[in-house]
């Protein structure tokens, strides 16, 4: 049996736990004679993970159920194949049952034709769906369920006492979940969940990738003055909502206005 590593009451982070990373963060909440799991990973490591939890002595028919913070392929691949071997439910927002029942390879980033990826995405019956402000209860332990849309329309995070379990809205070197039109990122709503967060009185931020940080003021302004430039960004594409230097160009264009010292007439 394995010595429980908790990395604040009632959490493990199993990775934290194996004394190695082998994906994303996976995070069991128990108390007394329940446990869940937020997020799973890859379909590849579930077996390692069921281990570990095998070798911590938690009786695996006590899962109560298998939480997906959303609905991206390196957090839930996994969630078919462990629910078959731990036989329970599965828990998800609303916006993730869709691509999480079908196995939509498109809006899960299974598939990316252009990079070459091609990953099988298990489809997966979703059971329990929540909703921001709900409750999830193991044992007698709460975890308030915050929709923190930005990264995704299907991100979840999980407050219990001063801890965040905060999914991939914001990770310890101030870098964001990847914002990509085809999982349904939105920029204004992820500076809003970004907000949220930094408002709250939340002490601790434990994400969905790498390790635990401080709920800093300071830290959180610098990430979200940076994501709202997004909005003003051509980078962004679609998800951005303008292009300031296109409106600096119509009115170069009808003044007729060519850059200081550049003389068309002496090449």
């Amino acid at each position: 049996m394995l010595t429980h590593k908790p990395i604040f009451p009632g959490v493990i982070e199993l990775n934290f736990q194996a004394g190695e990373v082998l994906g994303c963060n996976v995070y069991l909440v128990y108390n007394a004679d329940e446990w869940l799991l937020i997020d799973i990973g890859y379909e590849e490591t579930v077996e390692d993970f069921v281990e570990i939890i095998r070798q911590l002595d938690f009786p695996l028919s006590r899962c109560k159920t298998l939480v997906a913070t959303h609905a991206d392929v390196d957090h839930i691949q996994g969630l078919a194949k462990a629910k078959s071997l731990l036989k329970t439910t599965v828990t998800a927002h609303p916006n993730a049952v869709v691509p999480l029942q079908t196995g939509d390879t498109l809006i899960t980033l299974a598939e990316i034709t252009a990079q070459n990826l091609k990953l099988e995405m298990p489809p997966v019956e979703i059971e329990h769906q929540v909703n921001d402000g709900d409750i999830i209860k193991v044992g007698s332990l709460e975890l308030e369920v915050w929709h923190t849309p930005g990264h995704t329309d299907s991100q979840l995070a999980f407050r219990t006492g001063d801890v965040l379990l905060s999914g991939d809205n914001i990770y310890r070197d101030g870098c964001i979940g990847a914002i990509d039109a085809h999982h349904g990122s939105d920029i204004k709503a992820f500076v809003q969940s970004l907000e949220r967060i930094r408002d709250s009185d939340v002490k601790w931020l434990a994400p969905s990738h790498g390790p635990i940080f401080r709920n800093d003021r300071d830290f959180m302004n610098r990430t979200i003055d940076r994501v709202r430039g997004y909005l003003k960004m051509a980078d962004f594409g679609t998800l951005a909502e303008g292009w300031p230097l296109m409106d600096e160009w119509e009115d170069e264009v009808a003044d007729g206005k060519l850059p200081e010292g550049l003389d068309p007439s002496n090449p």
